[in-house]
């Protein structure tokens, strides 16, 4: 077995909801959960509500696009080159400008994101449609949902 990881563009574990495609390039298993790192290819219609993360960092890398993102109560743009790093703790949501699309790297801090898109990928319709269901799923990879994008003032 090697030691190392080497994943060509258009590789990984890849999940293609309506919203994004993700790529895993890094997974909980190749670091022994310390982190996993994804490539997330943004549509349209993407937008992720305001969540925050009691136990794990995410931090973003942006390749294309410009991303919005509300955190802690401030509104930011970050287009390509920026990094936004967003420690436990601390609310944030993330969405495009209309009709735009965009690409990120994200590095989540322990891993378990991964593991969470992997479950998603194996959920029916009826899954979906379990309130109690997701909000278990939800806390069970500490993502715990305070409610839709904040507006704009």
């Amino acid at each position: 077995m090697k030691r190392y990881k080497f994943v060509l563009p258009g590789e990984g574990t890849n999940y293609d909801w309506t919203k994004d495609h993700t790529f895993v390039k890094v997974s909980a298993e190749d670091t022994g959960g310390a982190y996993s790192m994804m490539e997330d290819n943004l549509k349209r219609e993407f937008s992720l509500g305001l969540h925050v993360h009691r136990q794990h960092a995410e931090t973003f890398y942006i390749l294309e696009g410009n991303v919005d993102f509300y955190i802690d109560g401030d509104w930011m743009t970050a287009s390509p080159g920026a990094t936004v790093h967003i420690p436990p703790g601390t609310p944030h949501a993330v969405v495009l400008q209309d009709g735009q699309t965009g690409k990120m790297l994200m590095i989540f801090q322990p891993s378990g994101f991964d593991q969470y898109l992997a479950e998603l990928a194996r959920m029916t319709e009826a899954d979906f449609a379990d309130e109690k269901r997701m909000e278990a799923l939800s806390e069970k990879y500490d993502l715990i949902n305070l409610g839709d994008v904040p507006a704009r003032d």
